[in-house]
């Protein structure tokens, strides 16, 4: 394997990471708005977990993404 592709992979991984790791704050954050009674954060907190939670699935599965963007 070439140190490119290896070096992609890792970036991949790291992303990957990161966006479990932004959906998971992102939560944490809505429960504390939540218990606040700033519902309209907890909202907004809730939306930025799914987005995260969306693009982790999409990068665990990169060859779904091509069939469904050629779909149409």
């Amino acid at each position: 394997m070439s140190n490119v592709m290896r070096d992609s992979q890792i970036m991949a991984q790291m992303k990957d990471e990161d966006l479990g790791y932004m959906s998971d704050m992102a939560l944490e954050l809505a429960q504390m708005a939540d218990d606040s009674g700033l519902t309209t954060l907890a909202y907004l907190f809730r939306m930025a977990a799914l987005e995260a939670s969306t693009a982790h699935s999409v990068l665990a599965e990169p060859d779904e993404l091509p069939r469904q963007m050629t779909s149409h």
